[in-house]
């Protein structure tokens, strides 16, 4: 005998763990998935300014892929014939591959909208509310990856099954290829197992320092998404608190819960408008940038009115930031809006507060009440007319995102609200919330034409939506001067939070926590009252509540809210704090022009210097370690006393 004929082929070890239909069926579906994933993968890696798909950044998806593929093939092994368990298996086979196919589409398509990374956070947060969720997911979305998605989803489901039925006719394969010894198969199926998971652990171990991470890319971007939304729903399910989970409720639960007021020689009953500006960075407004005319009637607004130069929101989402500036306090620092469950909010808002005062109360709404249920939150307010999108005649108006019209809508029953309020004679509060700036900017076909910003298509659809707004503020402000309310009423006008469009890597708002997601315009204008003045120390959404009570000569009994009146030098001492609207994604601090961004671990912690480096291109970080390390321990006792007052 020959060598070659004392020792098997490769073909005969292959035939020992599966028959050549077994080997046709798994690799006409393990192939075109690895591919598919793969490329997914690596088109989100070149998205990214300064990367490029090396093994650095692929390392994980790879590593999984190749654990999937072996853990299939030894179960194929494990089971060979045509029993009830190998039925089971070819089933369980197809609907892994399909949701692993789902979740990489998702994850892609996400990264791609947002600049952040599909985790079990947000799935958990969007499955509740899936019918609400899917316009969002549909907003920006191809009709081509709608169609990638079902030719995957169908070649997952059926393409193994053709293929084989294709080649079965064919009689080219080796005898040697034909099958083998079932006991083999099981041992072969214990050696792929534990190959199998060891490429699956080598998948997870992916480290956030940059030798691990070129260019800073975050643990949850370099892994796997099916590696990423595992672990991540892991952590969130073993994961305790942290070790401050015991830390005392924020001091303002204590002094605020049962606050009320009491009126002062200097009290008058003026009207109250807040005009909360969707999406809105500071600088996308004329005010905050003399180089850009989107909002020129805002402009001559900021002219006589008191504008705060340095404002941010709290979280970068617009039903936490509504929490700050009608309720004077730190939104929940959790995901879900907690706050719209019934005793959702442990303090007295502004509405209660001036209702027991005599006040009516309102708020206007150009977007559906639906959405992450807006309908309990102004409930929780303390608004006793609420008037969202499904209560408008929206005949004759565009859409301009997924689930608003244009903010025009509002003005005719603001008209007739305003009307009935004038003949009572009763002052009141009405808010306005617009939804104009919201992604997906389509704001490019309204009646008021569209203006060439940008030669990036999505920051120039975003700029004509801020313009847009900007029409609708002057016709409001046209309103109550046609009514005669102008004079006697208090404007309260802002940005609910920013907006980025790829500046660091990051796209919309929610997890932005530089400063075009998080500055926004924030000024008052109250004719009469105010001639107008820059407040050029840093403020929040708490302080408008502290600045209209005194602006209305009230004095708060029995609480105090921590916010600052913007009437008064505010101290250049002043911490604040921010929180990523998903949870433990991301934090910030900034204290004078020194800020600071932490990432939990999936990122490089980042420190910047706003007076030598406005556009936070520069980190600090590794220069400043103690300080660094102080701001981390501040903002995780923050967030626990936040959370606790909840």
């Amino acid at each position: 005998m020959t060598a070659g004929n004392n020792n098997p082929n490769i073909l005969s070890l292959l035939g020992v763990l599966l028959s050549r239909q077994g080997w046709v069926y798994l690799f006409s579906l393990l192939v075109p998935l690895v591919v598919y994933n793969l490329s997914m993968k690596a088109s989100s890696v070149a998205s990214v300014p300064g990367l490029a798909p090396t093994f650095d950044l692929m390392r994980s998806d790879i590593f999984f892929h190749l654990g999937y593929a072996l853990f299939w093939i030894g179960l194929f092994a494990a089971v060979r014939g045509r029993g009830p368990v190998r039925r089971v298996v070819v089933v369980l086979f197809h609907a892994t591959t399909i949701l692993v196919v789902t979740v990489t589409t998702f994850a892609h398509h996400y990264f791609q909208q947002t600049g952040t990374t599909l985790d079990y956070g947000i799935v958990a947060l969007w499955l509740p509310q899936f019918r609400e969720v899917v316009p969002v997911i549909a907003s920006g979305t191809t009709p081509w990856v709608w169609l990638l998605l079902f030719v995957a989803l169908f070649y997952a489901a059926l393409g193994p099954w053709l293929t084989t039925r294709a080649l079965g006719r064919w009689r080219g394969w080796p005898e040697s290829f034909q099958g083998g010894r079932s006991q083999a198969s099981f041992l072969g199926f214990l050696g792929l197992l534990l190959l199998a998971f060891g490429f699956g652990f080598l998948s997870l171990l992916i480290g956030a320092r940059s030798t691990d991470n070129p260019a800073g890319a975050s643990v949850s971007f370099v892994r796997d998404p099916s590696v990423n939304l595992i672990l991540t729903g892991a952590k969130e399910a073993v994961a305790e608190e942290d070790r401050y989970a015991d830390a005392d409720a924020a001091e303002w639960i204590t002094t605020a819960a049962s606050a009320s007021l009491v009126g002062t020689p200097q009290t008058e009953k003026r009207n109250v408008v807040l005009i909360q500006l969707e999406s809105t960075r500071a600088q996308a407004t004329t005010p905050y940038n003399s180089d850009i005319e989107t909002t020129p009637f805002l402009g001559e607004l900021a002219e006589n009115s008191l504008v705060a130069e340095r404002a941010y929101t709290t979280i970068p989402h617009t039903s936490k930031a509504s929490v700050s500036i009608n309720c004077g306090i730190d939104p929940h620092l959790v995901q879900p809006t907690t706050e719209s469950n019934p005793k959702g909010i442990p303090v007295p808002c502004l509405a209660d507060l001036l209702k027991d005062q005599g006040y009516s109360t309102a708020l206007f709404q150009s977007s559906t009440q639906s959405f992450e249920n807006f309908t309990g939150l102004v409930k929780n307010f303390g608004y006793e007319d609420y008037y969202p999108l499904e209560s408008m005649d929206t005949e004759g108006f565009e859409p301009t995102n997924y689930f608003g019209y244009e903010d025009d809508t509002m003005l005719e029953p603001s008209k007739e609200w305003l009307g009935e309020q004038k003949e009572s004679g009763q002052p009141f509060l009405a808010e306005y919330l617009t939804g104009t700036g919201h992604d997906d900017y389509q704001c490019l076909g309204t009646r008021y034409g569209s203006e060439d910003y940008s030669e990036d298509e999505l920051l120039n659809g975003y700029l004509n939506c801020i313009r847009y707004q900007d029409f609708f503020l002057q016709n409001l402000i046209d309103q109550y001067k046609e009514l005669g309310l102008y004079a006697n009423t208090i404007f309260v006008i802002y940005g609910d939070h920013g907006e980025a469009f790829g500046e660091h890597r990051r796209y919309q708002h929610d997890d932005v926590m530089w400063e075009e997601g998080l500055k926004v315009p924030f000024l008052i204008h109250a004719p009469g009252l105010l001639e107008g003045g820059r407040v050029k120390s840093l403020s929040n959404h708490t302080d408008v509540l502290p600045t209209v009570l005194e602006m209305l000569g009230y004095k708060v009994e029995s609480g105090e809210y921590p916010g600052y009146s913007l009437l008064h030098p505010l101290s250049e001492d002043r911490t604040l704090m921010f929180s990523c609207f998903h949870d433990k994604a991301c934090m910030a601090s900034l204290n004078g022009t020194e800020k600071y961004i932490y990432h939990y671990g999936n990122q490089p912690e980042e420190f910047f210097d706003l007076s030598e480096d406005p556009l936070e291109k520069e980190n600090l970080a590794a220069e400043r370690p103690e300080e660094v390390e102080k701001r981390r321990e501040e903002l995780l006792e923050w967030r626990s006393s936040v959370n606790a007052a909840y």
